[in-house]
């Protein structure tokens, strides 16, 4: 089949490179110059493991461009995969949606073929029929679900394993109100072996929404557990193995630590609070998963003080800047608030990271400017007076952590094993 991604940002990118290794044709869409040249020249933009490899195995079966009527006039399917970023106030920003929706629509004025358009972009329910569908018909002239598809078809993809996740997925949910975009959607997806959830538009949009609702209040409540444990010098790890052998409940999402991040659980939490507030609800539950986050990542802080006092020109490093290991993305990530808050104390900032470091400093300049990168753990480990772990990459379990103060947000064994002085924050 011939589809054409709007944006290729991280949900677009791994969703095309995965339909082409499927046996599709792909072309992306966007505005960026130094994007468009990456995917022509197989590089990816971001970092994301086996995706380098699987856009030079592929090359030739797809191509960005700029162009949108190059683009859906030589596809049947196309994706919105951009941003849906929040607002100061949580609210989500449907500025590109819209701007998508009108650009395609202009172009399906002059298609004959019928042509299916699928919100992959995380939105709101509603949104796909009350804002991108009215969108639609107005520049196309044409009706939706009767000459051309609309459809919305959420995303579930872990950065760091997201061509896996596309590829092995839990579930594919698919929301339609028209049997001609189902039959297109049923033989797009037809390759991959999982559960397909077909459902009515606002409710395939809700299940995202409250799938990470979910997995943010999960962790949130390990956290809080994990916090009275501490103080009872109880090991909440091994709590929440036992909690977790329960098959009502799984051990997933129980890795108690300094708290979520990320592109999707802090914009999508606050953004169907603020929703929730519009219609007259109060999520008292949500509120507090997002409160007790917050506060979270300062816990690293008030250990390290229990052994350093004096924060004031001392050098803490910083092992991990990365929101997650195996990705490059930081935003949101737990490191900007540990980071902000040392260098208010006056403490000098070494920090490392194998893959987020050029891309913290560009996103967080009030505090990116401020620190000093250096080139391995092993240096943050001989120049720092304390180490603080924020990311759990890999190699930062072959570190030798002796003579060292260690206070750890993430639980590297490595760390707990050999450190002088070792401090978990919730074991």
């Amino acid at each position: 089949m011939r589809i054409s991604i709007i944006g290729s940002g991280y949900v677009g990118l791994v969703t095309g490179i995965g339909f082409v290794k499927l046996g599709n044709e792909v072309i992306f869409v966007d505005i960026d110059e130094r994007k468009i040249e990456m995917i022509n020249n197989a590089q990816p933009p971001i970092y994301e493991e086996g995706l380098e490899e699987l856009m030079r195995e592929f090359k030739g079966k797809y191509r960005a461009t700029k162009d949108y009527r190059d683009a859906i006039l030589n596809s049947e399917v196309t994706f919105i995969a951009v941003g849906t970023p929040s607002r100061e106030d949580g609210s989500i920003d449907l500025t590109y949606v819209k701007q998508a929706a009108e650009e395609i629509g202009k172009i399906l004025k002059e298609k004959d073929n019928y042509h299916v358009v699928v919100v992959k972009s995380t939105v709101l329910p509603g949104t796909t029929e009350n804002v991108v569908k009215p969108i639609l018909e107005k520049e196309s002239g044409k009706k939706a679900f009767e000459d051309f598809g609309l459809a919305m078809n959420p995303e579930f993809l872990r950065e760091g394993v997201a061509l896996k996740d596309f590829l092995n997925p839990d579930r594919i949910v698919i929301g339609v109100q028209d049997e001609r975009t189902k039959k297109v959607l049923e033989e797009l997806y037809k390759p991959i072996d999982a559960p397909k959830l077909f459902t009515d538009i606002k409710t395939a949009e809700m299940i995202k929404y409250a799938s990470n609702a979910f997995l943010a209040t999960k962790i949130s409540f390990a956290n809080e557990i994990g916090n009275i444990c501490k103080k009872l010098g109880i090991d909440s790890w091994k709590v929440f193995e036992g909690v977790g052998l329960d098959h009502r409940i799984s051990p997933h999402f129980f890795r108690t630590g300094i708290g979520w991040g990320g592109s999707c659980f802090p914009k999508d939490v606050k953004a169907l609070i603020r929703k929730a507030e519009e219609i007259g609800e109060d999520p008292i539950i949500l509120k507090a998963v997002v409160e007790v986050n917050e506060k979270q990542p300062l816990k690293l802080i008030e250990l390290l003080k229990k052994h350093v006092p004096e924060l004031r020109d001392k050098r803490i490093g910083v092992l991990g800047l990365a929101f997650k290991p195996n990705t490059d993305d930081v935003r949101e990530t737990r490191a900007y608030v540990i980071v902000k808050k040392l260098l208010e104390e006056g403490a000098k900032v070494l920090a490392y990271d194998p893959q987020a470091m050029e891309n913290f400093r560009r996103f967080y300049p009030d505090v990116g400017e401020q620190i000093e990168y250096v080139s391995s753990g092993k240096e943050v480990l001989e120049r720092s007076d304390a180490v603080l772990i924020v990311t759990e990459w890999p190699e930062f379990e072959e570190l030798d952590y002796s003579g060292k103060i260690v206070i750890d947000g993430r639980r590297v064994r490595k760390a707990e094993e050999t450190a002088e002085v070792y401090e978990g924050v919730c074991w």
